[in-house]
C-alpha cells in the first residue's frame, strides 16, 4: 500500500514534469500495486 507521504511525493514529481513539458506524455509504470518509474516522453514542434 502507498503512504499518503509517498502519494504526495510522486504527484509533485509530476508537476514539476508537467511545468516544463509543452507536448508529450508522462507514462506511471506500476508494479504491485505501486508506482516504481515515471516516463517522461517530450516532443518538440518546429515551426
Amino acid at each position: 500500500m502507498v503512504t499518503e507521504e509517498q502519494l504526495q511525493a510522486v504527484i509533485g514529481t509530476i508537476k514539476a514534469m508537467l511545468s516544463n513539458m509543452k507536448y508529450g506524455s508522462i507514462t506511471l509504470i506500476v508494479q504491485d500495486g505501486k508506482i516504481i518509474q515515471l516516463e517522461k516522453n517530450e516532443k518538440v514542434r518546429l515551426k
